[in-house]
C-alpha cells in the first residue's frame, strides 16, 4: 500500500508527534509499504530524500519564533505544492498528523483527488498557551479548536492516542467518531537490562546516586520547575534529577536550581539521540513527568517499557498509563510537596521499585508498537476499500 504521511513536525524536531510520525513511517516501510512523508525541511531549502526506506518530501522552512529549534513551513504556496505532490505520489491513503500548514493543505489536496484521509490528533492548545498573555488563553483556545474541527471534519477516520484524548476532542466540539490508537513503544529496544543502574549512570557520566529522570522538551507546559523545587524536599539528600532534552526553559531551570541550592544535583544531558535513550531510562530509579498537556506521552511509555515506576501529574491522559499506587503515583498539578513525597517513597524502597517497575513493564507490553502498526494497516485498508466501494 502507498501511504502519504503529512506532518508539520518530523525529526530532527523534538516532540512526541514528531517521534510518532517517524516511527510510524519507518515501521510501515519495514513492513513493505511504499511510504512517503511530507514535512518541513530541517535545513531550510526544499528537497526530496530517502531515509530508512521512506521518501521524505521536505518543504521550504524557517525557524518557529516561539521554538527556534523547530522549523515552520510558511503557508504561501503550500496548497499548490501539496496538490502537485498528491497527484504525483498517488497514495492509497493520506495520514495527517496535524491540522497546521502542511496537514490542512494535504487534507484539502486529498479531498480534491478522492484520496481517503486518516487523521491523528496530537494537538491541544495547552502546548501553546504558556507563551501567551493569560487574557488571550480562552479566545486563542476557542479559535484553535474551531480551526481543528474545520480540518478534521474532512477526514474519513480520526484517531488519537488515548480515550482521554478522544474525550477532549468531544468536549471541544468535535462531533465525529474518534478511535483511540496508542502511539506504541518498541518493547524490545526499550526493555529492562540485566546490568544495574550504576553501569548506565557511569556510561552517561553521572554520579552513582538515587536518580530521578525526565525525558522530553524543557518547555513551560512541562512544569519542570516543580521537579526542581521538589528535589530539596527529598529525604534522600544526595538524589539527583536528570533532565534529558532541550527547550526554551533550560536557563530558567538552571537559575531555579541555584536558588534552591540544588544546582549540583540537577544534571542537564541536553539532546540525547534516540539510540541512546534506553541508557538514560536504565540509569534511573524512577521516571517523573509533571506536565499537564500530555495526550499520551511516548517518553512515559518508554520509561515503563524499561520497567521504571512513574510519578506523573494527575492530568489529561497520564492516568491512562499510571495507576496510582500500582505502577507509580499520580500527583495533583502544582503539589510540590506531594510530588516530593511520591518520589521519596519510591527512592527509599527497593521492593516498591521492583513491584511498580514490573507492573509498568506489563502495561507497556499492551502498547507494543507492532499492535499500533497493525491497527493502522487495518484502518488504511478499511478507508481505501470503503472509498473504492463508493466509487
Amino acid at each position: 500500500m502507498r501511504v502519504l504521511i503529512a506532518t508539520d513536525t518530523y525529526p530532527p524536531d523534538v516532540s512526541g508527534s514528531s517521534f510518532f510520525a517517524h516511527r510510524l513511517a519507518t515501521g510501515l516501510a519495514t513492513r513493505g509499504h511504499d511510504v512517503h512523508v511530507v514535512c518541513a525541511s530541517e535545513t531550510g531549502p526544499r528537497k526530496t530524500v530517502r531515509e530508512s526506506g521512506v521518501c521524505l518530501h521536505r518543504l521550504r522552512s524557517v525557524p518557529l519564533v516561539i521554538h527556534p529549534s523547530v522549523r515552520f513551513v510558511p503557508p504561501p504556496g503550500v496548497p499548490a505544492v501539496l496538490r502537485r505532490l498528491v497527484a504525483s505520489v498517488r497514495p492509497d491513503v493520506l495520514h495527517t498528523q496535524d491540522h497546521f500548514t502542511i496537514g490542512r493543505a494535504a487534507v484539502r489536496a486529498a479531498a480534491r483527488q478522492d484520496v481517503p484521509v486518516v487523521a491523528t490528533n496530537h494537538f491541544m492548545p495547552d502546548n501553546l498557551l504558556p507563551y501567551l498573555p493569560r487574557r488571550l488563553h480562552r479566545p486563542v483556545a476557542d479559535v484553535a479548536w474551531r480551526d481543528f474541527r474545520r480540518v478534521y471534519d474532512r477526514a474519513d477516520h480520526v484517531t488519537t492516542p488515548t480515550r482521554a484524548a478522544a474525550n477532549l476532542l468531544a468536549a471541544n466540539g468535535f462531533a465525529g467518531s474518534v478511535e483511540p490508537v496508542s502511539c506504541g513503544v518498541d518493547t524490545e529496544r526499550f526493555s529492562p537490562d540485566t546490568a544495574p543502574p550504576h553501569v548506565h549512570r557511569r556510561a552517561l557520566g553521572l554520579p552513582d546516586v538515587p536518580t530521578v529522570v525526565y525525558v522530553g522538551r524543557l518547555d513551560a507546559e512541562k512544569r519542570l520547575d516543580e521537579l526542581v523545587r521538589a528535589l530539596p524536599r527529598l529525604s534522600v539528600g544526595d538524589a539527583q534529577l536528570v533532565l534529558a532534552g532541550t527547550g526554551t526553559r533550560r536557563a530558567e531551570l538552571e537559575l531555579l536550581a541555584a536558588r534552591e541550592g540544588v544546582e549540583h544535583r540537577v544534571r542537564f544531558l541536553g539532546f540525547v539521540p534516540d539510540e541512546r535513550l534506553p541508557t538514560v531510562y536504565r540509569a534511573a530509579d524512577v521516571f517523573a513527568i509533571p506536565g499537564v498537556a500530555e495526550l499520551q506521552s511516548i517518553a512515559t511509555l518508554e520509561a515503563m517499557a524499561c520497567a521504571l515506576p512513574v510519578v506523573a501529574a494527575n492530568a489529561v491522559a497520564l492516568p491512562h498509563l499510571v495507576s496510582h499506587e500500582d505502577n507509580g503515583y499520580l500527583v495533583e498539578p502544582g503539589d510540590v510537596a506531594g510530588l516530593a513525597a511520591a518520589l521519596d517513597a519510591i527512592l527509599t524502597s527497593a521492593d516498591l521499585r521492583r513491584r511498580m517497575g514490573g507492573l509498568s513493564r506489563t502495561i507497556a507490553l499492551t502498547h507494543d508498537v507492532n499492535r499500533t502498526l497493525t491497527r493502522f494497516e487495518e484502518i488504511y485498508h478499511a478507508v481505501a476499500s470503503s472509498r473504492s466501494n463508493q466509487g
